[in-house]
C-alpha cells in the first residue's frame, strides 16, 4: 500500500435536527490525534451545506454522525449531491445510531464503513487511512 504525502482531510457533520453532538466532537478529536486534518460543520447542516463544506476544503472523506433516525434519507441525498459533483474519489462514511438492514441498503447505494456506537475510534480511523490510501492521489 503507498504512503501519504499528506495528511488525510475529513470533514465531519451532523445533518439535520440532530443535536447530540458529543459523539461527532470525540470522533473529530480522535482522527484529529490520528494526524488527521479535521473540519469539523458543527450541528444543523443540510445536505448541500456538507458538499459544498467537502468541495471547498477538497477533503478526502466525509463522515456523517447521525442519531435522528433520518439516515435513509440524509445519506441517499449527500451521495447524491456528490455525484452531482464528480466527487466520486471522496468517501461518505458515518455512524450512529442505524439498524444492520439500512446499514446494508446504504452500503448498496455506495455508503463506507457505517459505524454503531460504541466502535474504537482507531477503527474507524484505521479505515478512513486505507479508504484513502487505496482511492486518493497524493
Amino acid at each position: 500500500m503507498k504512503q501519504l504525502n499528506r495528511p488525510v482531510r475529513v470533514l465531519v457533520a451532523k445533518v439535520g435536527l440532530d443535536g447530540h453532538d458529543r459523539g461527532a466532537k470525540v470522533i473529530a478529536t480522535a482522527l484529529r490525534d490520528a494526524g488527521m486534518e479535521v473540519i469539523y460543520t458543527g450541528l444543523r447542516q443540510t445536505p448541500e451545506m456538507v458538499v459544498t463544506a467537502a468541495l471547498q476544503e477538497d477533503v478526502d472523506a466525509i463522515g456523517i454522525s447521525i442519531l435522528s433516525g433520518a439516515h435513509m434519507t440524509v445519506f441517499p441525498r449527500i451521495i447524491s449531491i456528490m455525484k452531482e459533483k464528480g466527487m466520486d474519489d471522496v468517501l461518505l462514511t458515518g455512524g450512529g445510531i442505524i439498524p444492520e438492514t439500512d446499514m446494508q441498503a446504504l452500503y448498496a447505494m455506495g455508503v463506507g464503513k457505517l459505524f454503531p456506537p460504541g466502535t474504537p475510534t482507531t477503527e474507524i480511523s484505521a479505515y478512513i487511512t486505507e479508504w484513502a490510501k487505496g482511492h486518493r492521489a497524493f
